[in-house]
């Protein structure tokens, strides 16, 4: 097959980059197309900060009569690229028919750019950003996806493995039913963390959710540098955060832990946009903004009454390692979960939790959550002859490890 490569730079390319997900999902009632304006904001260097230590590009890619056929990005975030084995860039939002040769192409044209900027190796799909959303490529799970998660064809493992992508880590997500009881053992860890003097569960409200920001960014700061290449929250990215999530809040779906004063942990859970955005296809224009503003009082209000938003993500979770074994995972799971069923919400999806996470897979389970998605993200080594490896597990007890850390940097 002839295929046109062309590197999007126009105003007409971009419109394509959007369209080509359309193309290849149009008759797949579980896709949800992300809006055009949010991918669009990864591209900009303006309302992106990861071009302050990075570079990203993208591709469209049609066959010899100009049908639209694949699209690809790659980047590299200069901030960790050379903290892995070897120098890793990335690539991400691949589309793509179901055809060896077109997959090939569009890897070949990420890999040809990294190449050209010292990488030896790639990952993906990946997000230009945090890993929260658009991160890995659907294995397992193909219904309609939470807001922010990545759905694909089945076909599309078959594509990536073929041209020599080897898992680089595993993710998990699983969805907690809230019409079934929690396991009893949750109610008694829950009942004496409660009845502790010290122990204070707090949710943050529109006059100081910046406050609540600074804890988010505090906790997790301290409870992630045992990840692989971890870099902490800059405040830069705090404010985004604070400015994205305070949009979209519901109280009482962001408990805060707090121990003698200090922040010791959180749950970052947002309402499951998708189900509103879905009839949208990507677009979003005044009028529907203006309308999913007034909608939205009230935390989703009209939308929950409509039975239309009844299902909720969990972002991120974490708890300072010294605070951890108190029982506040189950604190905060229990101090506010009564409510939200009473607001019209039925399940909510625990995503995503890597392979490298046994503890937090390990607490998955004692809530009784069902895996209902799997991902892969792959790494690819340009060298053939290289083994290839898998990412590093976080030990159990990072207050040990921390410990033999602290001990090792002082000597």
């Amino acid at each position: 097959m002839s295929i046109r490569i062309e590197e999007v730079k126009s105003y007409f390319q971009r419109k394509a980059f959007y369209e080509v997900p359309h193309i290849i999902y149009k008759d797949d009632p579980n896709w949800v197309s992300p809006l055009d304006e949010e991918i669009q904001a990864i591209f900009n260097p303006k309302k992106n900060s990861f071009f302050r230590h990075g570079i990203a590009t993208r591709w469209i890619f049609r066959d010899a009569n100009g049908n639209l056929i694949g699209r690809v990005a790659a980047f590299i975030n200069k901030k960790k690229a050379g903290n892995y084995e070897v120098p890793t860039g990335g690539i991400g939002f691949y589309e793509s028919i179901d055809d060896q040769d077109v997959a090939n192409t569009i890897f070949d044209t990420a890999k040809s750019w990294l190449k050209e900027r010292g990488m030896e190796a790639m990952d993906g799909p990946i997000n230009f950003g945090e890993n929260d959303r658009y991160w890995g490529l659907l294995v397992h799970g193909f219904t309609q996806p939470a807001f922010g998660m990545p759905y694909h064809p089945p076909y599309y493992q078959k594509l990536w493995e073929n041209y020599g992508f080897k898992m680089f880590f595993e993710q998990v997500s699983n969805e907690l039913n809230l019409l079934n009881p929690m396991p009893e053992r949750f109610f008694r860890i829950a009942k004496r963390v409660f009845s502790k003097s010290n122990v204070d569960f707090r949710h943050p409200t529109p006059d100081n959710f910046h406050d609540f920001a600074k804890a988010f960014q505090e906790v997790y700061n301290d409870a992630w540098q045992f990840h692989e290449n971890f870099t902490p929250i800059t405040d830069e990215q705090m404010r985004k955060f604070e400015k994205e999530f305070s949009r979209i809040a519901i109280s009482l779906f962001l408990p805060f832990v707090y121990v003698d004063g200090e922040a010791a942990g959180f749950i970052i859970c947002i309402p499951d946009l998708n189900q509103i955005f879905k009839p949208l296809k990507g677009k979003f224009n005044i009028f529907q903004k203006l309308l999913f503003l007034w909608r939205k009082r009230n935390e989703f209000e009209w939308y929950r009454k409509q039975d239309i938003l009844n299902h909720a993500r969990v972002v991120i979770m974490g708890i300072k390692p010294k605070f951890q074994k108190m029982g506040l995972d189950a604190g905060l799971i229990l101090s506010s979960i009564e409510d939200v069923k009473k607001m019209g919400f039925k399940s909510i999806e625990l995503s995503w939790v890597g392979d490298f996470n046994p503890k937090m897979r390990r607490l998955h389970d004692a809530v009784g959550a069902k895996m209902i998605r799997k991902h892969y993200t792959y790494r690819h080594f340009f060298d053939p002859n290289h083994d290839g490896n898998r990412s590093e597990i976080i030990p159990m007890n990072t207050k040990e490890n921390r410990t033999e850390k602290n001990s090792d940097e002082g000597a």
